[in-house]
């Protein structure tokens, strides 16, 4: 690979042609290390514009597979934002509640707010991915998804929402090395679920329906970014970047000031 693999628009997405230990010729966290710090400096200040502003709202999708790095992902380029104006929602199995309405009811509640950032941890995705693995709906439903899906995704961005998604492609080679460090660690055991052994097992299964949700649900509104996460360090590096480039494309301003201001004298 030449570039960072990112989705074009459209196409059918084969992750065979994508390494997940790719950096892009850079050979250690340290190579970037000052442009990671930077960058996220300038996340922190985007974000008090944007709060602000509150003209614009950001929503940032990340799924993997197990042991992907999406909690890792999330504390390192979050970390000394205003928590006011972020939300991670995660999103487990879904309750009796949200099952009697339609997929996308318990998502659409966590969409973000102008001036928010939210972060999903997992998301509706989960409904053309866990759903289809284990056939927990009939064929047609989850198929019918990915075009709801579209319009969902599409109707946020009408209002003002950016979306960002973000794949964390890992080898299963280190998603094995990732799983045996939790048993061998003490302080990771509280990690380890033997629920992603099971997972493991139809690993090939939910590769091939990843293939079909970066296949049908990456439009020039909320592309997909197939981000190469064995490299801990390389993973933030790419999704601090991404982003970054994201808010400033939004132009953004400090609200101009109230008239007077200049000759307000606060009293003693």
């Amino acid at each position: 690979m030449s570039k960072q693999p990112l989705i074009p628009p459209k196409g059918k997405v084969s992750l065979a042609d994508y390494d997940p230990a790719y950096t892009a010729g850079i050979g250690a966290q340290a190579d970037v290390q000052a442009a990671l710090d930077k960058d996220l400096l300038r996340l922190i200040d985007r974000q008090e514009v944007m709060y602000a502003e509150a003209k614009h709202a950001l929503l940032i999708v990340v799924q993997a597979m197990d042991t992907g790095g999406k909690d890792g992902l999330i504390t390192h380029v979050f970390r000394g934002l205003n928590p006011a104006g972020v939300e991670v929602a995660s999103f487990k199995a879904p309750t009796t509640v949200e099952l009697s309405h339609d997929f996308l009811w318990r998502v659409h509640q966590h969409a973000p707010a102008k001036g928010l950032i939210t972060v999903f941890n997992r998301s509706h995705y989960e409904d053309v991915l866990i759903a289809r693995v284990h056939n927990l709906v009939p064929k047609d439903v989850w198929k019918a998804r990915y075009d709801q899906i579209n319009a969902f995704e599409e109707l946020l961005t009408a209002s003002g929402t950016t979306i960002l998604k973000f794949f964390l492609h890992i080898s299963k080679d280190e998603q094995k090395r990732r799983l045996e460090d939790r048993l061998n660690q003490p302080e990771k055991h509280w990690k380890f679920n033997p629920g992603d052994l099971v997972e493991r097992e139809v690993w090939d299964e939910y590769m091939e329906a990843y293939e079909a949700l970066l296949s049908k649900c990456n439009t020039k509104t909320a592309p997909w970014h197939i981000v190469p996460a064995n490299h801990k360090w390389y993973r933030n590096y790419i999704v601090t970047q991404t982003i970054v480039a994201a808010l400033d494309g939004m132009k953004m301003a400090y609200p101009l000031a109230a008239p007077g201001l200049d000759k307000i004298v606060v009293p003693d």
